[in-house]
């Protein structure tokens, strides 16, 4: 019984870690690394995975601060995976995404008389932005699926 609730909650189930350079290069629009699933009971099947790269953009302070979030790309691998008890499996992936740039940013690139002028007026506004990378595992039989998510640079 107990055993039951612990594999429906996804205790001691699998478990997913996500592995990433700290920073990209926006130029280049993919991301690679390495997903790590390993397993502490016997017998879990992954029917999926599915990454997403997500661009939180904020704004504004205190009270009129305005928060967007902005998908950057997404890859979903619909693959049945086998694992047992203390199993390691890594699995290698490029995920491709987009960088759109604002127009105060291709502003401030077209010359370096304009670049501390933009850099000025958005730290002016608190404009700032964060970027993840999520990863999220479908477990059959659970209803809670183990992701991470992992925080990265653009550069």
């Amino acid at each position: 019984m107990f055993g039951k609730v612990k594999k429906i909650l996804g205790i001691e189930g699998v478990k997913l870690e996500l592995i990433v350079p700290e920073k990209i290069s926006s130029e280049v629009g993919i991301v690679t690394g390495i997903i790590k699933l390993t397993s502490l009971s016997d017998d879990n099947i992954v029917e999926g995975i599915h990454l997403k790269m997500i661009e939180k953009y904020s704004r504004g302070r205190g009270e009129n601060k305005l928060i967007n979030e902005y998908p950057m790309g997404e890859l979903n691998r619909k693959e049945m995976i086998s694992i047992s008890k203390n199993d390691i499996i890594e699995l290698t992936f490029e995920l491709d995404f987009v960088h759109v740039k604002s127009e105060m940013d291709k502003l401030g690139e077209s010359n370096f008389l304009t670049k501390g002028l933009v850099g000025l007026a958005k730290k002016a506004r608190g404009v700032k932005s964060e970027y993840t990378i999520r990863a999220e595992a479908n477990i059959k039989g659970t209803t809670l699926n183990p992701f991470d998510i992992k925080t990265i640079q653009l550069i």
